[in-house]
């Protein structure tokens, strides 16, 4: 693909990538848990808030550089972590990485990934100041398997462990029942391929993720198991899936350095809040003890200027790193990062920040019919 026929948006990439991939893939990668409300509303969130630009202000020199847990990102946007992203792309994880390590920002690998986490590490590697990965973990029944995964993460380079806490069983996705979602048979469980019993199993009239979740992931773990996952490494801990303040609380009591506000891109439970109606409260809750990171619904620069300026510290990008992963493979996924960082620089610049530093709450506020009709009589 030229660079004349390139995506203008994210939007248009994913129209694209639905030429590529199988529907099987399209669908998992797509869809949301039952009547995918809180999937169509994490975008509509963002639709109703509004910018409140200033004016007058030297934007000449435009900087968004941000440090998150210590490492120096050339934008606030990093890659959330996605399951199976050789379903889009041969080179999977790897395409995804290196495109990611070009751009000078942070990728977070899934446990469920298709390439090994140790590849996925040193295809991080573009020179020696580039950010280093996150790992996602989600726990097992088998403890000590659990303890492997961090261990292998640790002594591969990753510099956060980030914990998956909305998916104690998996929500339920009526596209992968339909298509009873499994895996090729040419992929498999990357970092848990030396326990053979581990695998997306093929289920009659059922989702094989379900089946796996159902079966491996352990739905008991409480706050009290944090305390056991920080002793495996000195690996800092990023908490993803919080929708409450209170729950933001209690992760920050228990040592997360870090918080994800989530609700899985509206996988897990449908009908909960959206992120960026969640963000504000869980800012004011955590009061700067933790960093505070959001995902769910962004798709444009502004987007991720509404973000910060309620209160994230960086964003996540989930499935559009999928759709130009399908696409172009790593050319599109450092693609669609370019099209945010240009974005976001064309928002700051045009809301009267020159730095990241400049945005805060003024920024942003909820739109209303109301206001719309007064402004035109």
């Amino acid at each position: 693909m030229s660079s004349n026929e390139l995506p203008l948006n994210l939007f248009e990439y994913e129209l694209c990538a639905d030429q590529q991939l199988s529907v099987m893939a399209r669908d998992y990668y797509a869809s949301g848990a039952w009547d995918e409300i809180t999937l169509r509303d994490n975008r509509a969130a963002f639709e109703r808030l509004r910018l409140r630009p200033r004016v007058l202000v030297d934007v000449s020199d435009r900087n968004m550089n941000v440090t998150v847990l210590g490492q120096s990102l050339a934008l606030p946007i990093l890659v959330a972590p996605m399951a199976f992203q050789c379903l889009a792309h041969p080179d999977g994880e790897l395409a995804t990485a290196k495109a990611t390590a070009q751009m000078g920002t942070v990728m977070i690998l899934s446990t469920l990934s298709t390439k090994p986490l140790e590849a996925v590490a040193t295809a991080s590697q573009a020179s020696t100041a580039t950010p280093s990965p996150w790992f996602q973990l989600y726990v097992h029944r088998d403890r000590g398997l659990t303890k492997a995964l961090v261990e292998r993460a640790y002594a591969a380079g990753f510099a956060a462990l980030c914990l998956t806490v909305d998916a104690p069983v998996l929500g339920q996705r009526e596209c992968d029942r339909r298509n009873r979602f499994a895996l090729p048979t040419n992929m498999e469980l990357a970092n848990l391929a030396a326990s053979t019993e581990l695998e997306i199993p093929h289920r009659f009239q059922e989702s094989g993720l379900f089946a796996y979740f159902l079966e491996q992931i352990n739905p008991a773990l409480t706050w009290n198991d944090l305390e056991w996952l920080q002793s495996l490494s000195p690996l800092p801990l990023v908490v993803k899936g919080i929708l409450r303040g209170d729950d933001a609380v209690r992760a920050v009591e228990h040592g997360a350095k870090g918080i994800i506000v989530s609700n899985h891109g509206g996988r897990q439970l449908d009908g909960a809040i959206t992120t960026i109606d969640a963000l504000a409260e869980i800012a004011s809750a955590v009061n700067n003890r933790a960093e505070i990171l959001i995902d769910g619904g962004i798709r444009r620069g502004t987007d991720v200027l509404k973000a910060l300026a309620l209160g994230a510290r960086a964003v996540l990008i989930g499935r559009p790193i999928l759709w130009g992963l399908a696409v172009a493979g790593s050319s599109g996924v450092q693609h669609v990062l370019e099209l945010l960082q240009s974005e976001l620089d064309l928002a700051m610049a045009l809301s009267g920040c020159a730095r990241l530093q400049d945005i805060d709450t003024s920024l942003c506020c909820k739109g209303s019919q109301s206001s719309t009709a007064e402004n035109k009589q």
